[in-house]
């Protein structure tokens, strides 16, 4: 028998036995994943059938490195419940790929199931999550590695080997479209969140492709796969803590990012994958490219031959959907490759099948009782996120929590009853009734509790305004005792639009659409007329509770100023409508925070907290600070902190020194709640310019009315150092820290490294 066969063998041995049995077009087919796995096959009388493109790219490597998007299903892959993989049929046909493959490979090498996870399976029935922005909201990664474990379980039942995972860009400039597939502006924030998701996920049998690498989050002018025009401190101090978080939890993959550095696209940069993310970071699993981007080095080599080689010599391992890859044979030949390289790529990608099993047990069991996960009854989890995931901003006069007894209540606004408006980009067809919207929820608690709601749309999303409607929309709202503003944008692309090869948005015909990948945005106003709709609710003279549920922050000038009481909710999934009416009617407490900060208009961008101390950030005579920063979030309840220690005067520096500031925070209000106390700091001295602040701590402390607790809140170590253009150093000098919840500063002190 051979050795790569014999399961008790190591799986390094079994690799390399396997290598060198490959010929150079069998290891060159293993680098490569040019399918849409969704677009080769057919459902014909409830069986699935293999598409003969499938046939003709396993025939021609005989057998396939990876296939991504079998179950994919949303517009652009045309995949619905009328054509997809649904129940019991979904293992079924990844059995089916499988075993096709392993019986047409002459060395019976399996085939590695991509699939897409941005915020859960963007398969039928998939669990969905909120997305990255909402679940950041929370500040409490246990409660995100919870619903992402369910997900996760229905990825593994489904046979699925690689999940494809967003969890790498950081959000700076919110005008991006892909701002809601972001943890937010804050490095540490993003960090943990990103080590959470990708442990959980792991932990269920399923390894992670952890995207994007690197930058992706900076952009120029927010426009999608732009330039980063940023230096090596800004890129080692925002954006490469996440991708050591995802490392450091284990994920089996990185994906490179569209973007260049400096001049140097990610998908060609030998320093960013393999020197900084080998090297420096010490991952040893695969570098996936994003869907296409290979082909687009052709802007610098002008040769598809020459982009293949010059991504694979700075380290990308494995394609995706591109044709440059498929030209590594030639590369070979022509002297542009070493076969080294293509041996070290290879090698990479046997040894994640052979420690995934793939080899020894290759099969899923099937069975007829399919479990489905997207169900909130027996998955309480992804429920209980979406929970912590909306943010209090305002709440003038204590208008919230409403009792709904005898209450007379005007929902209005085109977000309080579009499914689809609160999921989110790569998302599913739904079932109906699987998923709440706020209408639904906020008009079942407000009847059971003996008040009555009025529902009025007041106009389109994106369609401008109606005088006729707004004049309806105002005369309801005086009749009514409060008006709950629904309002905000979406990422659906369930109505309408032209998609680009990797599945970004080309164009609309209408407006659909004002966030998602391919959909960045110039002013970051509310779409079609909903400011005006907002005004027209205000003169009615009644207090407005605004909902703002949304992939991005938007201008928030006048909408703050036309409503009493704000909540705003990144795509909070499918439990979100449930999540917000229970806020507003008191039956749940809001606890989120924002993990990105809201401009008053978009000529203030940047906004982030966290600028450099040698500017004077957000001056402009006509817009003096950003409406919320980050950190910001109310609470039904009131907190008090106190100081229990902190460090004071001289503090020696050292390799391990981990500094803390000790709080008791009591719950001083007469409802449960949650506290979340975040520490800053910022170096007043240094060998570099410091950030105005910069988070190095926080904590969700949840109390009952009148209770206490003590929590510690630490300085570690990295966030003391300061890159000196060779390596991290911590230099001697001033140090401030502040403890901050809902936006304010409560604690405050300062010590000095020597």
């Amino acid at each position: 028998m051979e050795l790569y066969r014999d399961a008790k063998a190591p799986c390094e041995a079994r690799a390399e036995d396997l290598l060198r049995r490959m010929t150079l077009r069998e290891k060159v087919g293993q680098l490569n994943q040019r399918l849409y796995g969704f677009a080769e096959y057919e459902v014909r009388d409830g069986e699935f059938v293999p598409g003969e493109g499938f046939k003709a790219e396993v025939e021609r490597y005989s057998g396939l490195g990876a296939l991504y998007g079998l179950y994919r299903a949303d517009p652009w892959s045309k995949r619905d419940f009328s054509n997809g993989l649904e129940g019991a049929l979904a293992p079924a046909a990844r059995n089916a790929v499988q075993r096709y493959v392993i019986e047409r490979s002459r060395l019976g090498i399996p085939v590695l199931m991509v699939t897409e996870c941005p915020h859960g399976h963007q398969a039928l029935d998939g669990c969905l999550l909120p997305v990255n922005l909402a679940s950041a909201a929370c500040f409490d990664e246990e409660l995100l590695a919870s619903a992402a474990g369910v997900s996760a379980r229905q990825l593994a039942e489904l046979g699925v080997d690689l999940a494809l995972v967003s969890c790498l860009d950081v959000l700076r400039d919110p005008r991006w479209g892909r701002s809601e597939e972001c943890f937010g502006e804050d490095p540490l924030l993003a960090a943990r969140m990103a080590y959470a998701l990708v442990r959980a996920i792991a932990c269920q049998g399923v390894d992670v492709v952890a995207k994007h690498f690197c930058a992706q989050g900076e952009t120029t002018g927010g426009v999608n796969a732009s330039a980063a025009r940023i230096g090596e401190r800004e890129l080692r101090e925002i954006h490469l803590p996440p991708a050591e978080a995802a490392v450091r939890a284990g994920a089996a993959g990185v994906m490179a990012a569209y973007n260049e550095i400096d001049g140097i696209y990610c998908h060609a940069n030998r320093r960013l994958l393999t020197e900084c993310l080998r090297g420096e970071l010490g991952f040893s699993g695969i570098v996936m490219s994003d869907g296409g981007a290979i082909d687009q080095l052709d802007a610098v080599t002008g040769s598809r031959l020459v982009s293949g080689a010059l991504a694979l010599n700075a380290g990308v391992d494995i394609g995706l959907w591109d044709t440059a890859f498929s030209m590594l044979e030639k590369a070979v030949e022509a002297g542009l490759v070493k076969t080294e390289r293509i041996d070290e790529a290879v090698r990479r990608v046997l040894l994640l099948k052979f420690r995934r099993g793939l080899f020894d047990e290759p099969f899923v069991p099937e069975s007829a009782h399919y479990q489905v996960y997207a169900s909130a009854e027996k998955f309480p989890e992804p429920g209980r996120l979406a929970a912590e995931t909306p943010v209090l901003l305002k709440n003038t006069g204590g208008v919230l929590p409403m009792d709904a007894k005898g209450l007379r209540i005007l929902l209005a606004g085109p977000a309080a009853d579009d499914i689809y408006a609160q999921l989110g980009d790569y998302t599913p067809p739904q079932r109906h009734g699987a998923v709440k919207t706020l209408r639904s929820a906020l008009g079942r608690i407000v009847q059971g509790a003996g008040g009555t709601v009025e529902y009025v749309r007041g106009c389109g999303m994106f369609d401008g305004p109606d005088g006729d409607a707004l004049l309806a929309a105002e005369e309801a709202a005086a009749r009514c005792d409060v008006v709950v503003a629904a309002l905000g944008g979406s990422s659906s692309r369930f109505y309408g639009g032209e998609f680009e090869a990797n599945g970004a948005l080309r164009e609309q015909e209408r407006v659909t659409m004002d966030c998602g990948e391919g959909v960045d945005a110039a002013a970051l106003r509310l779409p079609g007329g909903q400011i005006e709709l907002l005004r027209a609710l205000k003169r009615a003279g009644k207090p407005v509770v605004t909902v703002i549920t949304a992939g991005r922050p938007y201008a928030m000038g006048e909408i703050d100023a036309l409503s009493d009481a704000l909540l705003y909710a990144f795509y909070p999934g499918p439990e979100g409508g449930e999540a917000i009416a229970q806020i507003i009617c008191g039956g749940a407490e809001p606890s989120g925070r924002l993990p990105v900060s809201l401009p008053d208009s978009a000529g203030q961008l940047p906004v982030y907290y966290n600028y450099k101390d040698s500017y004077a950030a957000m001056r402009y005579y006509d817009a003096a600070k950003p409406r919320y920063f980050f950190g910001c979030g109310l609470s039904y309840t009131r907190f008090e902190l106190e100081k229990k220690s902190s460090p004071e005067g001289a503090v020696e520096r050292g390799a391990g020194c981990t500094l803390s500031v000790r709080v008791a925070v009591r719950n001083a209000g007469a409802r449960d709640g949650a506290a979340v106390p975040q520490l800053y700091i910022h170096r007043a001295q240094g060998i570099a310019t410091s950030r105005a602040r910069q988070l190095a701590d926080y904590k969700k402390l949840r109390l009952r009315a009148g209770e206490s607790a003590e929590t510690e809140l630490t300085i570690p170590p990295e966030a003391l150092r300061q890159w000196d253009g060779e390596a991290y150093v911590t230099p001697p000098g001033k140090i401030e820290w502040f403890v901050c919840d809902g936006g304010e500063t409560l604690l405050s002190g300062e010590f000095t490294l020597t």
